[in-house]
């Protein structure tokens, strides 16, 4: 327990470190959102009312001191565009973003994990060669390029699974129809990634001396990989899951513009493009403590699997 309260107060200085970037990065973006929002013909009048409702009328260190005041109370402030609060905003978003994430992460593990084994188990021969070959293809296409793909052979040509939106009926309830194309698309990548990483870490196991006195002891082949060599080779690759979520997460904006999923990352990319600097705020802020909390969790489960650690 002590170790984990460590752990939480090392990361204070991230969560503030995240913040402050978020908040003085945005502020970098070239436009006004005021002027979008009113237009050119807008009064200066007009202008100077709807700026000081929002606060963009203080100066850099008011605003930064007010944003602040509003994250410690929960307050992110409201959206120009949508003319409702960050949060309920991002309320609405985040099921979406974060159903999609997990699911993409539960592919790339349901494919790494077996292939990675077969292909230490198996090294040097054609399934190796083949899982090899497939993997560096799944590094080499970007989820860019492959959700189109995606989308034309099993969703246009094939007509198997929906083109984009997450349910038919405009509910709020995820058909998981619309989740397989997006989820394949930002898992392939991770399972190529992991896949080759299960691989070196099984290849590693597997050359120690505890599994030779395993299998002298008469073990079964899948006692000795499953059993013994597998659960030590998961400890770098747990490292490894944590920050790949985080590269899910940012991963999302592009499946999400290109399945039209009504996720975090659809809506950061609205807000950008509309100048909505609370609501850019808000989702990059989203984003980035769900990376330092992913992080902290897998610190956690880290030093669980790993005994040496918590010594």
């Amino acid at each position: 327990m002590k170790q984990i309260l460590t752990r939480l107060a090392l990361t204070l200085p991230v969560v503030w470190l995240v913040v402050s970037l978020v908040f003085f990065l945005i502020h970098l973006v070239p436009g006004d959102p005021v002027q979008m929002m009113l237009g050119e013909g807008a009064s200066p009048a007009d202008t100077a009312t709807l700026r000081h409702d929002y606060g963009l009328d203080l100066r850099l260190h008011q605003q930064y001191l007010r944003y602040w005041n509003g994250v410690l109370q929960g307050d992110l402030g409201n959206s120009i565009r949508l003319h409702d609060t960050v949060v309920n905003l991002i309320a609405a978003r985040y099921p979406y973003t974060l159903a999609l994430t997990l699911t993409a992460l539960g592919f790339g593990l349901l494919l790494a994990l077996p292939a990675g084994i077969l292909a230490a188990v198996r090294r040097g021969r054609w399934l190796d060669q083949a899982l090899s070959t497939v993997s560096l293809f799944g590094l080499s296409v970007p989820g860019l390029a492959l959700g189109p793909v995606l989308i034309l052979v099993f969703s246009i040509e094939l007509g198997w699974l929906p083109v984009s939106g997450a349910n038919a009926g405009g509910s709020g309830a995820i058909d998981w129809h619309y989740l397989v194309l997006p989820s394949i698309a930002m898992g392939a990548s991770l399972a190529a990634i992991l896949t080759r990483m299960v691989r070196t870490a099984m290849l590693e196991e597997l050359g120690q001396d505890y599994i030779r006195t395993a299998r002298a002891k008469g073990l079964t082949e899948t006692s000795v990989v499953c059993r013994h060599a597998l659960p030590n080779a998961l400890v770098p690759i747990v490292t490894v899951v944590g920050l790949q979520f985080g590269a899910l997460l940012a991963g999302a904006i592009v499946t999400e513009t290109i399945f039209s999923w009504p996720g975090l990352g659809r809506l950061t990319v609205s807000a950008i493009t509309n100048r909505d600097y609370a609501l850019v705020q808000g989702c990059l802020l989203s984003i980035g403590l769900t990376y330092v909390l992913v992080n902290l969790l897998t610190d956690v489960v880290y030093r669980w699997i790993n005994p040496r650690m918590r010594a």
